[in-house]
């Protein structure tokens, strides 16, 4: 046996030796530089010593046989439970590495300066250990998010969520607990869901990221508090909330070329189903608008979706404009289709309904006050003109079994007017 390997054998003979009181040393240094293992359940800070024991092992080990390096996470990690990575941070432990160096120094070390070297040289190997074991837990726990993230939206996409959605959303950071939209566009080639995030903390709103084929799908919501926005920036965030279609135009640089479509305001998440149909909708008919805005809301497509066959614009336009007007005067709604038939011409309208002009301007006023639609402009008009038809529509619908029931007053006395 040569020197070197002598001196090596009395070194860790020693080593052994001392292991107990290295043992009980780091604990009570832990104890006492450390504020938070002071502060932890007695069951979790047996897992911490268990894994600053594990160390001191480890280290004879590896002194030992400085080779086996692979194995260093394995042996000194494996002793805490799993959940200790939950309760304990990547900076905690670096601090409890620290602290366990420190005393190595100060019991080995300053004994014997040959084992300085040593020391230095596992404590940087421990240390890139447990970067690597909470490397792989973030990179776990981001694959699991993707997973659940993507579950999430396919689930408000298809509107077949349970009352699990809320819970599912809040475990993904969702802290919105009230309004939200969705936004539908097209995926860039390269896609960079952080853009989208970090828009969207600096607009003060949660986000919730999907992709289904070509389209990206982005579920906005309000922040239930301002934390998410920068500091200084707090008090503008709470005064004065982003409207959506703004925060839309914010989050546009993630999304790829061509057409943008925000959903209507809903409640809640669990309502957002409706909210992305009708995205949806406009996103599939905005080549149909020549001068279609980027982002538009799918509530100003309503004409093109209705053509298109989408229940949903259908009722919103006959709720929302040829009801009220019906409800409230016959006049009012006689005088717009009139008015969008004759081609939006004052003069027109006036000669068929024998009334001067400036009456159907007052009708025309009124019905912009009533329904929030100015008949005068060309695109509202199409709307307008698009509701009155599938008014008409749905009154003649309503009304044709009607007449079909009563019995016909030229059917022969006596007998079935059916036949029979």
């Amino acid at each position: 046996m040569t020197e070197r390997q002598e001196l090596k054998a009395q070194q860790l003979a020693w080593l052994r030796r001392i292991s107990g009181d290295l043992s009980t040393q780091v604990t009570r240094a832990l104890d006492d530089r450390l504020p938070w293992y002071r502060t932890m359940p007695p069951s979790r800070r047996s897992a911490v010593g268990l894994v600053a024991q594990s160390g001191i092992t480890s280290f004879i080990a590896w002194h030992e046989d400085p080779e086996a390096q692979p194995w260093i996470a394995a042996d000194v990690f494996a002793a805490a439970p799993r959940e200790l990575l939950r309760s304990v941070s990547l900076q905690q432990t670096l601090q409890l590495i620290r602290t366990t160096v420190a005393v190595f120094e100060e019991r080995i070390a300053d004994a014997d300066p040959n084992m300085r070297e040593p020391i230095l040289r596992y404590s940087r190997e421990i240390a890139f250990a447990a970067a690597d074991v909470y490397a792989r837990a973030a990179e776990s726990r981001g694959l699991w998010d993707a997973r659940l993230e993507a579950l999430v939206v396919d689930s408000i996409l298809t509107g077949e969520h349970d009352d699990e959605l809320p819970s599912r959303s809040a475990a993904l950071g969702w802290h919105g607990r009230g309004e939200c939209a969705v936004l539908v566009g097209l995926a860039p080639r390269t896609l960079d869901v952080d853009i989208v995030r970090r828009k969207a903390r600096h607009a003060g709103c949660d986000v919730l990221i999907g992709v289904q084929g070509t389209r990206l799908v982005v579920v906005i919501g309000r922040a239930a508090s301002a934390a998410m926005a920068p500091p200084e920036d707090a008090a503008d965030a709470a005064a004065e909330p982003i409207e959506y279609l703004g925060i839309a135009a914010q989050l546009a640089e993630g999304f790829g070329e061509g057409h943008l479509v925000l959903g209507p305001t809903v409640p809640s998440i669990v309502d957002a189903a409706r909210s992305a149909k009708a995205a949806l909708a406009g996103f599939a008919v905005a080549d149909a608008w020549r001068r279609t805005p980027r982002p538009v809301r799918a509530d100003d497509l309503l004409p093109e979706r209705a053509l298109a066959g989408d229940p949903l614009a259908r009722a919103d336009l006959v709720r929302s404009i040829y009801q009220p007007l019906r409800d409230h005067s016959s006049d009012l709604l006689t005088t717009l289709a009139c008015y969008l038939d004759t081609g939006r011409s004052l003069e027109a309208t006036a000669r068929e309904l024998f009334v001067h002009p400036n009456t159907v301007r007052y009708r025309l006023k009124r019905i912009s006050e009533i329904i929030g639609w100015d008949a005068t402009g060309a695109r509202e008009a199409l709307a307008l003109h698009t509701a009155v038809i599938l008014g008409a529509i749905h009154d003649a619908s309503r009304e044709r079994p009607q007449r079909q029931a009563q019995p016909s007053r030229h059917a022969p006395r006596g007998k079935d007017p059916v036949g029979g």
